[in-house]
């Protein structure tokens, strides 16, 4: 969520989508301490498979996202008055 809204704030798709590939890629992160996590009995494997169902959901969004944004070229998040 951090680093969309970090994105956005830069004023263009340009670092919009480039941070939005740092939030897709850290959805993947979580999927990664998910196992980790299992592992270390932090959590149950119901509470896993939630988690990685989640992340997955997430990074789907995110994707979509993308690609909407990557056919404006010009789209500007803050655009000047």
């Amino acid at each position: 969520m951090n680093n969309i809204a970090e994105g956005f704030e830069r004023d263009t798709n340009t670092d919009f989508v480039r941070f939005l590939f740092i939030a897709k890629a850290s959805a993947g992160e979580v999927r990664g301490m998910t196992y980790a996590g299992l592992d270390l009995n932090y959590f149950n494997e119901q509470q896993f498979k939630d988690i990685a169902v989640l992340s997955v959901r997430c990074s789907k969004r995110i994707w979509g996202l993308i690609k909407s944004l990557n056919k404006k070229a010009d789209w500007r998040t803050n655009p000047s008055p």
